[in-house]
């Protein structure tokens, strides 16, 4: 009785559909990974200013930010008046902030993610790749 793994250890008889190919990643072109991580970045920024704004809708549109609002008025005494705190205009510029701040994040984690890895192929002799043409 054969086993997986003598299954798998045996060579196929069946012909591949095409060539293939096992190429080694032994360098990430540093500009490359910024452009590429920024583009992500904005694309992720785009994604939380739209989502900060329907989230926004909802909840005004479900009643919530006036219950809150009279919440926070009877504990305060009315000394805190949440809904102009929590405009549309003052969420979206905190959605912007955001927008921002990860922007920046993710381009610069996007540059050293391949710096560190230009580094480390150096030791490991990079990540092997395999390719198959159809």
């Amino acid at each position: 009785m054969s086993t997986v793994a003598d299954k798998l250890a045996k060579k196929s008889t069946r012909k591949t559909g095409g060539k293939q190919v096992r190429l080694r990643l032994v360098y990430v072109d540093f500009w490359s990974a910024v452009k590429l991580s920024f583009l992500g970045a904005v694309a992720l920024a785009i994604v939380t200013m739209v989502s900060f704004f329907l989230v926004y809708l909802v909840l005004q549109a479900t009643g919530l930010i006036a219950g809150a609002a009279d919440f926070v008025g009877q504990i305060t005494d009315n000394a805190v008046d949440l809904q102009a705190l929590l405009g549309l205009p003052q969420v979206m510029a905190f959605a912007a902030v955001v927008s921002i701040l990860n922007l920046i994040v993710v381009t610069v984690l996007g540059a050293v993610v391949a710096g560190i890895y230009n580094l480390a192929v150096k030791v490991t002799g990079g990540l092997l790749v395999g390719f198959m043409s159809n």
